[in-house]
């Protein structure tokens, strides 16, 4: 597939406003200073010397504009987002036949395994994307994901299987953390409301999940763990095999189809102008784009506090303490910016306790009240199934479209609505579909509420806390009384309150650049 081609359209008619509603008396790229900072979002949170240095470099992406650049990385980071649902569904589609055949004693042991793996993942990529960079974890991630993930398919234990899920989770783990982190740091602003758009990767993640899972699970499936064996249960081992060659090849086109240098900002943000300057100099180059931004320009704004402090050397900061302490303090530099990441971070804790708990109770709780789920035929139900994870791949396509709008009150009301509506809605495609709305779109508003410095380690954080929820949901499913509507009541009564605190955020990234 060629991208370059194929995306040419796109990124020439998303350019074509940009000429135009440049007005005579728009200051040029060399006019302007950190006064004209007022519409970057987070402009006089961060150290001055750092914003009037984002400043020019993100004059300097607006002035580049769209390009065909950034249309490969909306589908090279997205593949991160369809890896992580993948993995995150297939632990759950193959549990049942993986249990009938190894009879373990803890059901829900493949569950904590893929969270207590992506919850490692989510710290360890999101801490070394602020101190190492973004490209290491963006060329290798996905690697070590597929490995695993094929070698899990030859597990001889409910033991060892959990194991490999676990490694193969702490691989794609990190995705959602980086893939919102690169793709944000090439944006222009205007083109912002995308990084929402780009969830639709996670429906289609899960829709590739259940069709992995019709192929090969009504064929080659025991059906009584009396008779179940290796030889007649190869079914779930095929979903594991094939899905880790989908990794496989994802993770070889992100090293083929571009070649990621480190985000502008975050070479900014470490005190590397130079080579912020030549990343955009060879964007603009490669793609025959004006670009105005200059080593002196970013010189003449002084050395930050940061690039001060870190003089000793990349090989001191990756073996102290202080390192991660201080992007932990950069969070939570002024009272606006620390009610902020409290707000974010608790936003995830609690979707991250409501969606799988649903996932949890529904089923049986339904079952209980005598409710039907699809045929008897194995065939029939995983059809329906790849047919319902379908919806989710549309919920983030409409929420870029509000997110875009000023009727939608932009992110933070597009998560207010996607939360009530979920609340209220009780079909199962709907739920995916409007559920998504709130999660694309909190996936989105996360990476562009925090300093670029510290952003790696804002989302690992808020990610590993909605990973630290899915293994509570793991042991409440296993030990709580499932037929009970309680939890249902529980997981409305939480989307109630992710509405509030969405609209308790302070900042509004709708119309404003991200640092």
């Amino acid at each position: 597939m060629d991208l370059e081609s194929s995306a040419g359209g796109l990124a020439e008619a998303m350019d074509k406003d940009k000429a135009t509603s440049k007005g005579p008396s728009s200051p040029s790229l060399g006019e302007r200073s950190i006064d004209h900072g007022e519409n970057d979002l987070l402009g006089g949170e961060v150290d001055r010397v750092l914003a009037a240095k984002m400043l020019i470099v993100n004059d300097a992406i607006d002035e580049i504009g769209f390009t065909r650049h950034h249309w490969k990385l909306f589908c090279l980071n997205g593949f991160g987002y369809a890896v992580d649902s993948l993995i995150l569904l297939i632990q759950s589609i193959i549990s049942g036949q993986a249990r009938l055949e190894f009879q373990p004693s803890y059901a829900t042991g493949l569950t904590i395994a893929v969270y207590v793996g992506m919850l490692a993942g989510a710290i360890f990529w999101g801490f070394s994307a602020d101190i190492i960079g973004r490209r290491f974890a963006f060329n290798v991630s996905l690697f070590v994901s597929s490995v695993f993930t094929v070698v899990a398919g030859a597990s001889p234990s409910w033991i060892t299987l959990g194991l490999f899920i676990c490694l193969s989770a702490f691989g794609a783990g990190g995705n959602l953390v980086l893939d919102t982190t690169v793709f944000l740091e090439y944006l222009p602003s205007k083109n912002q409301w995308l990084l929402t758009l780009m969830a639709a990767w996670w429906g289609l993640g899960q829709l590739v999940a259940g069709l992995f899972a019709w192929a090969f699970l009504p064929n080659y499936s025991c059906s009584d763990a009396a008779t179940c064996t290796r030889e007649n249960n190869q079914g779930w081992r095929y979903v594991w095999f094939t899905s880790g060659a989908f990794v496989f090849v994802l993770s070889v086109l992100r090293i083929t189809i571009v070649r990621l240098q480190e985000t502008p900002k975050f070479l900014v943000a470490e005190g590397k102008d130079a080579e912020a300057v030549r990343v955009l100099q060879d964007l603009a180059t490669r793609y025959n784009r004006p670009c105005s931004i200059s080593i002196e320009r970013l010189e003449a704004c002084g050395a930050s506090h940061r690039h001060e402090t870190t003089a000793t050397g990349m090989t001191k900061r990756l073996i102290s303490s202080k390192e991660v302490v201080y992007h932990l303090q950069g969070l939570f530099t002024t009272k606006k910016m620390a009610i902020s990441t409290t707000l974010v971070w608790f936003s995830w804790l609690l979707i991250g306790l409501a969606y799988p708990l649903y996932n949890v109770f529904l089923p049986t709780y339904l079952a209980s009240r005598g409710a039907s789920f699809g045929q008897a035929s194995d065939y029939i139900t995983w059809r329906n199934y790849a047919i319902n994870n379908t919806c989710g791949i549309f919920g983030p396509v409409l929420a870029g479209l509000m997110c875009r709008s000023p009727w939608f009150w932009g992110r933070r009301g597009t998560m207010i609505i996607g939360a009530m509506i979920t609340m209220n809605l009780g079909f199962t495609c709907a739920i995916s579909f409007c559920l998504n709305i709130y999660y694309g779109t909190l996936y989105a508003y996360t990476p562009e509420v925090f300093p670029s410095g510290h952003r790696g380690t804002g989302n690992g954080v808020a990610i590993g806390l909605n990973r630290i929820m899915g293994i509570v949901s793991a042991v409440v499913g296993e030990a709580a009384d499932t037929t009970t509507p309680v939890p249902i009541f529980i997981c409305a009564a939480l989307y109630i309150v992710m509405a509030i605190v969405a609209g308790a955020f302070p900042f509004e990234p709708y119309g404003r650049r991200s640092s």
